[in-house]
This record gives C-alpha cells, sequence and structure tokens, in this order.
C-alpha cells in the first residue's frame, strides 16, 4: 500500500530532530493538515515572480537566502501581491532555510492562506538532503509481514510460516548463536529506492518476543544490546512448512526461487519442519550460502557443471574407440 501522503503536521512533529533538521512554524499553523505527497521539493524562484509552470503539486517549496533577498528588494506591496500569488498553487507547505528572517508580509500572506511556513537554521542543500531523507522514508510504500527478521551474519533473513510453525523459537536458537533479533511476529517493511527493503520492529513490541509455554521475554534485557538492532534490509526469506513425507523437496539446488513483497522478489528457502531437524542451524547455513551465491559462488551449479565436464570427457575416449573399431573393420566385410 502507497501512503496517500504525510501531513505537514506531522513533519513538523515527527522526528525531524533525529535528522539534524530542526524545524520552527513561524505562521499557518491552520493548514498542518495539508499532505506532502513527494519526498522531492521545489525551489524555484520563479514562483515569486510569476513563473508557476515548473512548480509540482504536494511538493514542499523552499525559499533559501536567493529567494529571501528577491523578496527583500521588493516594495511592500509588490512582495504582498508575490506571495499572495504565488499562494494560490498547491503546495502543502514552505520552509525558509538558513536561518533567514522573512519578510513580514511573507508571514501575513501564509497566515491569510492558511499555508505553513516553516523555517530551519540548516543550510539549504544540506536542509534539502535532510528533508528528502525524512520524506523517503515517511512516504515509503510498506506492509506488514507475520513473520521474524533477524541479521544473520549481516545477512537480513525474514523467517516466515503458519503460526505455531516454530518461528519464535528458531529465531531465539539463533540470538543464542550470536545472532541479531529485528522483529518477531509483526515485521513492518518499507521499499526504498528501486530495489531496497527494509524491515523494522513497530516501536511498541521492539525487542519482544512471544515463546509458548514462556511468555514475552525482553531479549535486549535477557542477552544484551548487541543481540537486537532497530532495522535491517531483507534479502532471503526461510519458509517454514510442515514435513510432509508425501512430497519431493528440494535436494541439490539448483532451481532458484522467490518470495514476492512489494513488487520485489527476494530468493526463497522452503525449509521444511521435522523432529530431529535443527532448524536454526539449517537457516544459518542457508545464510552463509546465500552470502556465497551472492559473491558468485553456487555449490549446486559448480558441482552440475563438475558432473558434466565429468561425463564429457568420460565420453571422449569411448568415442575414439568406436571409430578406431570402424577403421579396423575390412571393407569386404560391410558388403
Amino acid at each position: 500500500m502507497i501512503p496517500a501522503g504525510v501531513t505537514v503536521g506531522t513533519l513538523l512533529g515527527g522526528r525531524s530532530d533525529v535528522f539534524g533538521l530542526t524545524l520552527e512554524l513561524l505562521a499557518g499553523g491552520d493548514g498542518l493538515d495539508r499532505l506532502i505527497t513527494s519526498p522531492h521539493v521545489q525551489k524555484t524562484g520563479l514562483a515569486l515572480a510569476g513563473f508557476h509552470e515548473y512548480l509540482r503539486p504536494g511538493r514542499v517549496l523552499i525559499l533559501g537566502e536567493s529567494e529571501i533577498r528577491y523578496l527583500e528588494s521588493l516594495k511592500s506591496p509588490q512582495r504582498e501581491s508575490a506571495m499572495r500569488l504565488a499562494f494560490t498553487l498547491d503546495f502543502p507547505c514552505v520552509l525558509i532555510t538558513g536561518g533567514f528572517s522573512p519578510p513580514a508580509e511573507l508571514v501575513t500572506e501564509a497566515e491569510r492562506a492558511r499555508l505553513p511556513l516553516l523555517k530551519t537554521a540548516v543550510a539549504t542543500a544540506t536542509a534539502i538532503a535532510k528533508l528528502n531523507s525524512i520524506l523517503e522514508d515517511s512516504l515509503a510504500e510498506r506492509t506488514i509481514l507475520h513473520a521474524v527478521l533477524l541479521d544473520v551474519l549481516g545477512l537480513g533473513v525474514l523467517i516466515s510460516g503458519e503460526s505455531g510453525i516454530g518461528k519464535s523459537e528458531c529465531a531465539l536458537d539463533l540470538i543464542v548463536r550470536g545472532h541479531r533479533l529485528v522483529a518477531d511476529d509483526t515485521v513492518e517493511v518499507r521499499r526504498r529506492a528501486e530495489t531496497i527493503l527494509i524491515g523494522t520492529c513497530p516501536e511498541l513490541t521492539r525487542h519482544h518476543m512471544e515463546l509458548r509455554g514462556i511468555g514475552v521475554i525482553n531479549v535486549k534485557d535477557l542477552f544484551g544490546i548487541a543481540s537486537t538492532r532497530l532495522s535491517k534490509r531483507l534479502e532471503l526469506v526461510v519458509q517454514l512448512e510442515r514435513w510432509d513425507p508425501t512430497r519431493e523437496y528440494e535436494r541439490v539446488g539448483l532451481d532458484d526461487e522467490f518470495f514476492e513483497i512489494l513488487g520485489l522478489r527476494l530468493p526463497l528457502i522452503r525449509m521444511p519442519v521435522a523432529p530431529g531437524r535443527n532448524t536454526a542451524i539449517l537457516v544459518e547455513v542457508a545464510a552463509r550460502n546465500q552470502l556465497l551465491r551472492a559473491r558468485g559462488h553456487h555449490a549446486a551449479r559448480l558441482l552440475a557443471e563438475r558432473l558434466e565436464d565429468s561425463l564429457r570427457r568420460a565420453a571422449q575416449p569411448l568415442a575414439g574407440a568406436e571409430r578406431d573399431e570402424d577403421e579396423d573393420l575390412d571393407p569386404g566385410e560391410g558388403r
């Protein structure tokens, strides 16, 4: 699901300080429900001169030093007219960068138009980069999965399967072996850029796991801060399935399977669960094997190539011997 947008109020009251972008509201508090629908900003002084064809709806309008200096060069009636015309356009808010003080007409017209006017002391280029990061995260396409996400040897491994199959127990065994928990039971996945999926845990249940027979535990308190992390890129899906003796399972690994999340395909391993099988060790081995595959070392394909090469070399002497036998035959014997 693609979010419709993020409100200016959410941006103002969110975690922008974490990104190093402190925002201050100067005017237009009645318009905090306006939606920002694009992570890209627009910075064009032409808007102040009446050229609006390059402005895009849903984008934050940035006013840096050049725009503020231009407004200051105008006479008061001209500034008021320019602001009133610009503020008739459909953009969610205006952000003044560099800590510059806006002309009084800018504040008055923003309040009249119910258009939030924000200010930051951060320089323009840095402010744009930080704002892009905040909006890309807030507007990212996202979904919720019933699964467990761990960092196994630096690889983001999503463990899925039906309820009660042992996902949390497998994850706990991996944590004991030194790997790190990202999320248990509920994984929030968001798509970044074109090919990246990032998984996180809802803040309410962060660091917690539910284990049948024990209850809810805090992994961070039990195993230390190194046993958890806040987010991780998804790179492998291991789907736990109950063992079915009538089914044929993959024994060689030549055929690749994939699991689709938000339009992106991830490598998929179907892992049958049965008494006597150490699922955690198998998941760790699957992660190690995936790391090798990412480096171009595909064990199953290399073995298949060696077998084919061996059979090819073994067949060559036989073909040569058949030709020698044909040449030794007397021409008359073939009549």
